[in-house]
């Protein structure tokens, strides 16, 4: 196992499709999990939810989070994101942006445009991870 670099966590987050897991932390403070689709703005990571998703609900609350992306194939990888939500509502053209940033990612380019129209409605919330901490390790079984 060795330790990644910050600028080797940050092309791994960046990395093709891999979804990050997020944890947010629910009213009576059990945890929640749930996949989201990011991309990257600098050392800021940038997603979108509907505001009344149990994610949605709990980051307007409390901004805290967790968020895991993980390598799934030999020799496995990982990167753990500590930090805080700044929420953005109500700027159809800051969301249509992301949002379609997000779709090309994702869906691809050919598709990007309708996720983006989609997903930057009102309602759907902006959100940009503040990066506080950050654990990577890669190369996990490797001998």
């Amino acid at each position: 196992m060795k330790k990644m670099s910050k600028a080797e966590a940050y092309e791994f987050l960046a990395k093709g499709t891999r979804t990050g897991k997020l944890a947010t932390v629910r009213e009576d403070g059990r945890p929640h999990v749930a996949p989201i689709w990011f991309v990257l703005d600098g050392d800021d990571l940038i997603f979108n939810t509907w505001h009344e998703s149990v994610k949605g609900k709990n980051l307007v609350r409390d901004g805290r989070i967790a968020l895991t992306v993980d390598e799934e194939v030999a020799p496995y990888a990982f990167v753990i994101v500590e930090g805080t939500v700044e929420i953005t509502e109500n700027d159809p053209a800051e969301s249509l942006k992301w949002a379609t940033r997000i779709g090309a990612r994702y869906m691809g380019e050919d598709q990007a445009e309708a996720f983006g129209k989609r997903n930057s409605v009102p309602g759907e919330l902006l959100l940009r991870i503040k990066v506080d901490k950050i654990v990577a390790q890669k190369d996990l079984a490797a001998w």
